[in-house]
């Protein structure tokens, strides 16, 4: 049955007349597990409301029974009831029966000059047309290209990359090549250059969701290409920034040369080197460069291990053809990845919107850009190789089969599917091995002689923290804290019960201005938020900004936070509710529309 699901291009299957219970079988299954079974059924109920929509018979209110009495069964539920990545939990809503389809390419004939770019920019987003458009095919015995660490490279190689970037500047400014038509790519996709195709009203958007990771892969393999074509030299490969890393945390000195091709005037005057970056960056927070770097590898192992113990968590919430807004992002798009392009970008002073790094319009106009996103991309290869069995790919169709275009290094129009750059190996490259000092920063807990106060009285701790009823939701954070006791759904889990379920925090109905670079940060049971490098941070939400169609940047997201661990970490796996703190960490506000807890499988 599974593979039947992944090579059927159809949106719906024709089923023959069954009977509800028997179109069930996932359901009628859990209420009959031997274990735990009362338990994972009342906290699925309490997630959604399930129903089977075909039934014997014709039924006018169903438009998923003809008249004849069949059953058209969504191919999204089917997967969803063989146990499919997402779960149930993984749709809200309405959304959870909606006719589902891979992103399919954009239609390049279509593309339009951005509606929705900062206050008085001007600027197009259209790479050149091309009505020839080829399917890609992985290269047979080509030389591995091997990605090195930015801050380890020698002088040979920086003035081979300078060259290979020098002489993309200079190709014809019609060459879809050139640099500034590939920095043209990310901005159409992110900006609302692009129609969904059968959708002329929604924008593609590839942020802020499941397709984060693929799209970005794509974009820096052509990139890389090209590069390599244009030196004649096959086997060179975009370097990684290791921010991840205390010896690479600093800006890579080969951007810094004003004389190189790579050197970019629109990026921060103040994080020039030494200046270390921060990767849970805040415009309110000054630290010592010991405790930036120890919060750095924190943030790390937030990212990379404890928060992101499910293909959810870390790869996003999914986004397929259809999708009216940017459904959520996973645990390294939020942080580092966002913290790094605010740090990056340019101070509001000299740039009102952060260009080049701080605004995704005018991000891929940074040569750092790529060596930044480089790292991003090889955090995909880890994470699957850090954890558990639970660290693979997502299986679903939706997922695999979204497309994407791009001019590779002859100039050709080439279609791309996600499921053709999974493994790197089979694109042509892997990256440097170098350690990782973060895979063990395990957070401390955060002594504070109020700890126990917390647990026991459930009140706050100071006036400044906002303390807020569930039922007063929505509510604005602005420039002071706010917390709320949130009850969990059962308390004093078995080791294997959490290795099934992952206890996750989800703050809904994020409604923000996305043209801000806005952020706040999440604490659990500490209403002292000591910062990043402790045990009750369960992480950050941020904001790289970006607009779409008039309108669209007040839409809503969720964050979805893994706590698993740090309820372990923090001794507050035997309660009932948990005090969550919102820190806010930009001076802009944002509506929070509610808070709770799940379980996720």
């Amino acid at each position: 049955m599974a593979s039947f699901f992944l090579t059927q291009p159809l949106m719906t299957t024709t089923i023959p007349t069954i009977s509800k219970a028997s179109l069930c079988p996932f359901f009628k299954n859990r209420s009959q597990t031997p274990s735990n079974a009362k338990r994972k059924n009342k906290v699925l109920s309490r997630r959604s409301s399930i129903s089977c929509m075909a039934r014997e018979g014709g039924d006018q209110k169903n438009p998923n029974i003809d008249s004849n009495g069949v059953g058209k069964l969504d191919r999204r539920n089917v997967l969803f009831g063989l146990g499919g990545l997402y779960g149930v939990a993984g749709l809200q809503g309405s959304e959870q029966f909606a006719i589902a389809e891979p992103l399919l390419p954009p239609d390049l004939s279509k593309c339009s000059t951005p509606s929705g770019l900062p206050q008085g920019i001007k600027t197009e987003c259209c790479p050149p047309f091309s009505d020839e458009i080829i399917d890609f095919k992985p290269p047979l015995r080509a030389p591995l290209r091997v990605r090195p660490a930015a801050h380890a490279v020698d002088s040979e190689y920086i003035a081979k990359y300078n060259e290979a970037t020098k002489r993309m500047r200079e190709l014809d400014e019609n060459d879809p090549r050139n640099f500034m038509q590939q920095a043209k790519v990310h901005c159409a996709y992110c900006n609302g250059s692009y129609d969904q195709v059968n959708y002329p009203e929604l924008d593609i958007q590839v942020h802020n969701s499941w397709l984060f990771f693929p799209f970005h892969r794509w974009y820096l393999h052509f990139y890389e290409k090209i590069l390599g074509k244009l030196i004649d030299d096959p086997t060179f490969a975009l370097p990684f920034w290791n921010w991840d890393h205390p010896s690479g945390m600093q800006m890579p000195a080969m951007f810094t040369n004003k004389s190189s091709a790579l050197y970019d005037e629109k990026r921060s005057n103040k994080h020039q080197p030494p200046s270390i970056v921060d990767l849970n960056f805040s415009t309110k927070d000054e630290k010592s460069y010991q405790e930036q770097v120890n919060e750095n590898l924190s943030v790390m192992y937030q990212s990379m291990v404890s928060g992101a113990k499910l293909p959810l968590l870390f790869f996003g919430e999914p986004y397929s053809q259809g999708s009216e807004k940017e459904p959520g992002a996973g645990t390294v798009e939020r942080t580092p990845h966002t913290a790094v392009h605010i740090w990056g970008g340019s101070e509001r002073n000299r740039e009102p919107n952060g260009e080049d790094m701080g605004n995704f319009y005018s991000a891929g106009r940074d040569p750092l850009f790529y060596c930044h996103h480089a790292n991003v991309d090889r955090m995909w290869n880890l994470w699957k190789t850090v954890g558990g069995p639970k660290r693979k790919d997502i299986k679903d169709p939706d997922f695999l089969d979204a497309a994407f275009l791009f001019y590779d290094e002859n100039a050709r129009l080439v279609r791309v599917k996600v499921r053709d750059c999974l493994d790197t190996k089979r694109l042509g490259y892997i990256y440097e091995d170098v350690p990782l000092p973060w895979l063990y920063k395990k957070q401390k807990p955060h002594k504070s002689k109020y700890l126990k106060m917390l647990k026991s009285l459930g009140v706050a701790r100071a006036s400044d923290a906002k303390r807020v009823a569930l039922s007063d939701f929505p509510v604005t954070l602005t420039d002071s804290m706010i917390t709320a006791v949130v009850q969990r759904p059962t308390k004093g889990r078995s080791k294997e019960e959490k290795e099934e379920e992952e206890e996750v925090l989800v703050i809904e109905g994020i409604e923000f201005d996305k043209e801000l670079a806005v952020k706040f940060d999440v604490y659990i049971n500490d209403e002292d938020a000591p910062g990043a490098d402790k045990s009750e941070f369960a992480g950050s939400f941020g904001n790289v900004p970006h607009k779409l169609k008039p309108g669209a940047q007040h839409s809503k997201v969720s964050l979805k936070l893994g706590i698993s661990d740090l309820l372990d970490d923090v001794g507050a796996d035997d309660d009932e509710s948990i005090i969550v703190a919102l820190v806010p960490k930009s001076n802009y506000p944002v509506t929070i529309g509610g808070i709770k807890i799940e379980l996720v499988s």
